[in-house]
């Protein structure tokens, strides 16, 4: 098994949430922060050797005491302020990778309901191709509309997948797409496309609507719900 280190990204301010002043990664569902309950799923999972924990730098000292010292994550080796966007937060967390690291699966730290299955088989697959991402078929049609508000285009839907976390990689791989997109001043709404954009080919990897991001008062109510759901179902 390749040495595995997740980076858990939880940095960004939740302003959708609309709950003023707490960050959404520390507000609680079933008495526990958010990122409680996405830092428990890492730390039982075998495949992962270490975490990294990236949240905002006003929230280092508070996701260390609050979160990982207070539940005892032992598998998060260190907590890093992360930047003015995501993609400059997962930066300051691969700085603070280990170096004999092989893969690193870089996930939302509000997605809570990710499951080992799902990061083995990205795990696979970014030793197999370099990287990969986990991505669900999109249910909806969905339409290229023009500035002005017209529908250009109805897009081929079977073609089309949301795209989720983990998004998991070899480390030198991700390091240097990292690397080049600084130097060239690209800035990218994941990080597979830092891959892309140099030529690699990143494999998809099926996973799970379950695996919400949470992100509006909305996505609280249903995640709650997941989570009843969860309790009721038989462990194997």
């Amino acid at each position: 098994m390749p040495k595995t280190t997740a980076l858990v990204v939880a940095a960004g301010a939740g302003k959708r949430m609309g709950r003023g002043e707490i960050p959404k990664q520390f507000l609680q569902i079933a008495s526990l922060p958010i990122l409680a309950h996405t830092l428990a799923r890492f730390e039982g999972f075998r495949c992962v050797s270490q975490v990294v924990l990236v949240v905002r730098r006003e929230d280092v000292e508070r996701g260390r005491s609050e979160v990982v010292e207070k539940y005892h994550f032992d598998k998060v080796k260190a907590v890093v302020p992360g930047g003015p966007t995501r993609q400059d937060s997962v930066y300051n967390g691969l700085q603070a990778v280990d170096p004999q690291t092989d893969i690193v699966v870089i996930h939302d730290g509000v997605r809570i309901f990710v499951t080992e299955a799902v990061v083995l088989e990205s795990i696979h697959a970014a030793q197999s191709y370099g990287g990969a991402v986990v991505a669900v078929p999109v249910k909806d049609t969905i339409k290229r509309v023009s500035e002005d508000g017209f529908v250009c285009e109805t897009l081929n839907r079977h073609e089309l997948w949301a795209i989720q976390t983990p998004q998991t990689f070899t480390y030198p791989l991700i390091q240097l797409a990292h690397e080049k997109a600084r130097q060239d001043g690209f800035y990218g709404t994941d990080d597979a496309v830092l891959l892309e954009r140099l030529g690699y080919a990143v494999k998809i990897v099926p996973g799970s609507y379950r695996n919400i991001k949470i992100t509006t008062p909305e996505d609280l109510i249903l995640a709650d719900l997941i989570l009843q759901e969860e309790l009721k179902e038989p462990r194997l």
